[in-house]
């Protein structure tokens, strides 16, 4: 089973949309970096995770908390 993460990152938020490959099912959520346990967000999935973010200037707390949960981070040119 491999999960697919596709993440819009914001300053004091981010939405994602991220679906199992067991059931196809997408689901979204928008995580509030103040409210929400955004680590524990990532733990959940286990297996395969790709995570898939567009490259701005403010991804290096994110990227390191990705490759923390041993995912795969996938970054995409903005142009």
């Amino acid at each position: 089973m491999t999960v697919y993460i596709g993440v819009d990152l914001h300053a004091r938020q981010q939405t994602v949309a991220y679906m199992n490959t067991s059931d196809g099912e997408i689901k979204c959520r928008e995580l509030p970096h103040q409210k929400d346990d955004v680590r524990a967000f990532y733990q959940q999935f286990t297996g395969e995770v790709k995570v898939r973010v567009e490259a701005s200037g403010y991804t290096s707390w994110f990227e390191e908390l990705v490759e923390d949960c041993s995912h795969t981070l996938l970054v995409g040119d903005a142009a």
